[in-house]
């Protein structure tokens, strides 16, 4: 993070006058947001259909290095990150409250590069931003953002769904994110040890891309409309592939199959774990930030997903006694783990 010569100080302003400052660009553009930033709380509606929350916290040093991570990158993703679990219930997110904890290091103009991001995210994927609040931070950047959103009660798409003999789908492909993190550590400890060191990132935009700025599936729910197919289970890939699918397992107290020559991946990503001396299948399983859904189906509708290009069959699900495997290119079954946050 580079400071301008000219930063404010976040002190000038004061918590009710920063706050302003940083939301008087936000206006409300939907029709269920009745009163935003301005009050004790805001104020939305949503008729007789289903309200979804979910909410995120980012922590400097945790989840994100500011040595490589542009402020408005930063804001963008952390929207992008919340509202994915609001299209993972096959929901629609329509607002967002942002809550930031920042250290005296960050002036006025940085977190209004953080903003600016979040700004971008509420317009590409049409959500309000109504509220939040400000605190000070001893040690560097925390960022807490809560998405509301709403859905039909039939619509909704919960992990506990799946059933025996169900297959195993996912969107995109995986491991890209991971992979940019690599790359983007890997050039960060070059230039600690020579300032002087440009990054090499020619011919890596894809996975940098992946996890600088990564999109949610908003589109998600357009996709089983068109295809006619109704899931009984999903979440999004934000854990790794092999941490979200045992949550579906877990939920739906079941076992499953994963096939390793089915998971899909760009060739950029398999590039760069041969540049790492990495197995790019660890990048998928265990990586995260992919953002992508990983769903489950019944068999009934393989003929409706086998030919489109944005859909995987990777697997199905089985009884929980044969246990939550990965098998092999070798035929052999490995059990899957957990390498993420564990509960």
């Amino acid at each position: 993070m580079i400071e301008p010569t000219n930063a404010t100080p976040i002190s000038e302003l004061g918590e009710f006058a920063f706050i302003r400052h940083l939301t008087e660009n936000f206006s409300l553009k939907l029709s269920s947001s009745v009163l935003g930033v301005g009050d004790d709380a805001a104020v939305v509606k949503y008729a007789k259909r289903k309200t979804v929350i979910s909410t995120q916290l980012f922590t400097e040093g945790v989840h994100f290095n500011l040595m490589y991570f542009p402020l408005k990158h930063l804001g963008y993703k952390a929207v992008v990150a919340t509202i994915s679990n609001i299209y993972a219930m096959n929901a629609t997110p329509r607002h967002i409250l942002v809550s930031i904890g920042i250290s005296e290091k960050f002036s006025v103009e940085a977190v209004d590069e953080l903003y600016s991001g979040i700004a971008a995210a509420c317009d590409y994927y049409d959500i309000d931003l109504v509220g939040g609040d400000t605190t000070a931070s001893v040690t560097g950047m925390v960022i807490n953002i809560t998405a509301v959103g709403e859905a039909d009660k039939e619509q909704l798409i919960y992990r506990k769904g799946a059933l025996k003999n169900d297959l195993i789908c996912v969107t995109g492909d995986l491991g890209g994110a991971y992979m940019g993190l690599q790359l983007l550590n890997r050039e960060n400890e070059v230039f600690k040890t020579n300032p002087n060191f440009r990054p090499q990132f020619e011919g890596y935009d894809y996975i940098l891309h992946r996890q600088l700025k990564p999109e949610a599936r908003k589109d998600i729910s357009d996709i089983f409309k068109k295809l006619e197919i109704t899931p009984t289970s999903m979440i999004d890939i934000s854990d790794g592939l092999s941490s979200d699918i045992m949550q579906i397992c877990k939920a739906s107290e079941l076992g499953c199959r994963i096939y390793e020559e089915k998971i899909p991946m760009d060739q950029t990503t398999i590039n760069m774990g041969a540049e790492l001396n990495m197995n790019p299948i660890v990048a998928a399983l265990n990586g995260g930030d992919d953002f992508e859904m990983l769903f489950t189906i019944p068999i009934k509708y393989h003929d409706k997903v086998k030919n489109n290009p944005d859909i995987t069959v990777i697997g199905h699900m089985t009884d929980a006694s044969e246990g939550i495997c990965l098998v092999a290119t070798g035929g052999s079954e490995i059990p899957l783990t957990a390498q993420g946050w564990k509960e």
